[in-house]
């Protein structure tokens, strides 16, 4: 049984010259078209964008016979050939070959030629608003970063976050390694040393109004305990709250005495609050121990000068005129004080041994108990008062030694003077952290404040 060729497609009109071919041909009688080249099949079908994406197509009208539906409103489909008995296919139709509306209701151009691309689309804009920025995402917008800081040893390192110069290695100055204030009558310097890497110690200046019209002057001076924790925390909560509470007191007429009393124990309350740490901090690091300073203080009014003290930092009055002896007017709360109090050994002897220097008294909550020590003078001429830590007076220690160190002028340039004074110990050796404040006495009379 010999096998049927596939038998062509019937075209109604040549798609070369449009003549109608005759049944069975090839070839186009009237141009020679190749009629069995069947169109080729677009690349695609057409692509209709909806305008509303949530609308749906509508349905195709139902078709009776391969005709559409009456009254259906849709377009008129055309009918497709019947298969001859020969199995020919019926005849194909493009989509361009019908007419009809689009999917949005609008005619169809019949016979277009359809790419399958929309150019009906409402022309855009040149240019398009901009939208306000939203205050709330603006908010969030990082900071600009800050220009990088430069090494102050090489001078072309940049200095990173640990606060090292990444080029030579060389530590920056932290705020607290040198501070300096002056505040009326009174200054203060304060500065890290030769050796520490940090400075521990803190100050507080300024002067109060009395209620008599006339001014005091206040210094307050605090040296962190280095084998306690948070040490240079301690000192600065310390000198604060003892300035704060002399600043409160002093105008209220409080004495001064008094008011030094309650200062130094406004100081031990706030160090003491440092030492509530979770319980977990224990836990973890167990041989730390609670945060630990000293305190020293001096108010100046017009005939009167009080100093209130607890561990072994010092006040030093030098009067103007050097022929009358200088004075230490503290009694350091140390090992070596004890031995001279109790006659063990002499002074000399005292500060020459290794345990000189150890602290029998602090602020702190491990203090054994609290003692703060006042006193008051009433100096018959003029003179400056030195508040100062043991990093200054190591380097003079007796009073005679201190006056020494006082510049002649001290009592009318005071920020000088403790220059000069932290300068000395510097050019000493600068083994610990030196900090010195300077009052003249009597007190000029001056506005009240704080600094």
């Amino acid at each position: 049984m010999m096998s049927q060729m596939p038998q062509q497609a019937t075209l109604s009109n040549c798609p070369s010259c449009g003549e109608p071919p005759q049944s069975g041909d090839r070839f186009c009688g009237a141009c020679g078209y190749d009629l069995s080249a069947v169109p080729a099949r677009p690349d695609g079908d057409p692509t209709i964008a909806l305008t509303d994406p949530s609308a749906a197509l509508p349905a195709p009208p139902a078709a009776v016979n391969g005709t559409a539906a009456p009254g259906a409103g849709g377009p008129a489909w055309p009918s497709a050939s019947e298969p001859d008995g020969w199995g020919t296919p019926p005849a194909v139709h493009l989509p361009t070959d019908l007419e009809g509306v689009e999917s949005d209701g609008r005619e169809r151009a019949g016979h277009a030629p359809s790419s399958g691309v929309r150019f009906d689309r409402a022309p855009e804009p040149d240019e398009y608003p901009l939208q306000a920025p939203d205050p709330r995402m603006a908010a969030e917008q990082p900071a600009a970063a800050e220009p990088a800081k430069v090494c102050v040893a090489c001078r072309a390192g940049r200095v990173d976050h640990d606060g090292y110069c990444e080029n030579c290695g060389h530590a920056q100055p932290r705020e607290r390694d040198h501070m300096e204030q002056e505040f009326g009558p009174v200054a203060a310097v304060s500065d890290r040393g030769l050796r520490h890497h940090r400075n521990e110690d803190a100050f507080a200046v300024g002067c109060a109004a009395l209620p008599d019209g006339s001014s005091a002057a206040l210094a307050i001076v605090c040296d962190g305990v280095s084998s306690a924790t948070r040490p240079d925390e301690a000192s600065l909560a310390a000198s604060r709250a003892a300035s704060d509470a002399l600043l409160a007191s002093l105008p209220l007429g409080t004495h001064p005495q008094q008011a030094m009393h309650e200062a130094i124990v406004a100081a031990s309350r706030a160090v003491n609050a440092l030492a509530g740490e979770p319980a977990t901090a224990r836990e973890h690091a167990p041989h730390q121990n609670a945060p630990a300073c000293t305190i020293v203080g001096a108010v100046i009014t017009s005939g009167l000068l009080v100093v209130g003290w607890v561990g072994d930092s010092r006040v030093y009055w030098v009067p103007v005129d050097r022929g009358a002896p200088a004075a230490r007017l503290t009694e350091d709360d140390s090992w070596a004080a004890q031995m001279v109090a109790a006659g063990l050994m002499n002074e000399a002897e005292a500060y020459a041994d290794e345990r000189a220097h150890a602290i029998t008294g602090w602020l702190g909550a491990d203090a054994y108990e609290l003692e703060p020590h006042t006193a008051s003078f009433k100096p018959d001429r003029p003179g400056v008062v030195v508040v100062c830590t043991d990093g200054l007076w190591n380097y003079a220690e007796t009073a005679g030694e201190m006056a020494e160190a006082v510049p002649l002028d001290a009592a009318v340039r005071p920020l000088h003077c403790a220059q000069v004074l932290v300068g000395h110990a510097l050019d000493g050796g600068g083994h610990d952290n030196v900090t010195v404040a300077v009052l003249p006495f009597p007190a000029p009379q001056t506005g009240a404040g704080s600094a």
